[in-house]
């Protein structure tokens, strides 16, 4: 099994690295599901507690996984929240069945969620069981990881813990031979996110030579105010892929932010499930996500 997994492990990199497509980010935790859930139709008192809750996010999860227009020939790779990993999808554990079935590359989402706000930053939760859950994420053949933390100011003591964090756990990732995906997203309402995102290119630049010899890490980063600004990072050897996130931009507003930037590919969580219902019929659904799926791997093609 272990040639198997090494064989895997170099196809997918393969694929990160250089095909056509996006991250769909299906990794909403916790305090987002009954966000996501309201949006796809679900009411909060449809569940009685978290479990159910849960089960309905699977439920939906599954019928995206599951529809055939998401594949590996646009949707190059997904990310998923713990519970989606240990759970399976027609019978098969749900990254396994993303790899063997429809030919997309497995992340795990890993943080636990946000720290209070300090030099107007949000860094990462600790993650005491971070070893354990890599370990079992490498075994059921995850590819890589997706941490988040969140810029709220052009700070500049704060942009430098967020970095120095997300790239000192970064480490730790990689030393489970798996691809850690850093986010340290900024805010995209905050009156000084052009000022950040200069602070947060140069803070990058700096712990990107810390990266081990041989090694890459990818970056998800929030759509620049000013275009191709991450170039430089998408040039960079030490980085497999520089992807965007949606961040609260609409579907047709990320689109059109995202072609501007050269060589920056979209992983989209909201902007991506934006107009799926659970009273959809499957004919409905499935069109619908077809819809979103090309209008986002264009927009990732064309940069």
């Amino acid at each position: 099994m272990g040639e198997t997994l090494a064989d895997n492990t170099q196809a997918m990199a393969e694929q990160v690295a250089n095909k056509d497509g996006f991250i769909a980010a299906l990794d909403q935790s916790g305090g987002s599901t009954p966000k996501a859930l309201k949006l796809y139709g679900v009411e909060e008192g449809s569940w009685s507690n978290e479990a159910e809750m849960f089960d309905l996010i699977h439920q939906m999860r599954a019928r995206i996984i599951t529809s055939p227009a998401f594949s590996g020939d646009k949707v190059m790779g997904a990310i998923l929240f713990e519970q989606t990993m240990d759970r399976d999808i027609v019978g098969t554990p749900t990254a396994q069945y993303l790899w063997d079935k429809r030919g997309v590359v497995p992340f795990l989402k890993v943080d636990k969620g946000l720290a209070e706000e300090k030099d107007g930053v949000k860094l990462m939760k600790p993650m005491p069981g971070l070893d354990a859950l890599l370990e079992r994420a490498a075994a059921k053949g995850v590819f890589g990881t997706k941490m988040r933390s969140v810029i709220d100011a052009a700070n500049p003591a704060g942009i430098a813990a967020i970095v120095g964090q997300q790239f000192e756990i970064a480490r730790q990732i990689l030393g489970h031979g798996l691809v850690p995906i850093i986010e340290p997203e900024v805010t995209i309402s905050i009156a000084d996110k052009a000022e950040a995102e200069d602070i947060l290119l140069a803070e990058i630049k700096k712990h990107l030579d810390g990266v081990p010899a041989g090694r890459q890490v990818m970056l998800k980063l929030t759509l620049p105010t000013k275009p191709n600004l991450y170039k430089p990072l998408i040039d960079d050897p030490r980085v497999m892929r520089v992807v965007a996130l949606s961040g609260g931009y609409s579907r047709d507003e990320a689109n059109a932010k995202l072609k501007q930037n050269a060589g920056m590919i979209a992983s989209f969580s909201r902007a991506l499930t934006e107009g799926l219902s659970a009273r959809q019929s499957d004919a409905e659904f499935n069109a619908a996500l077809a819809s979103a799926i090309d209008s986002i791997f264009e927009a990732s093609r064309a940069s």
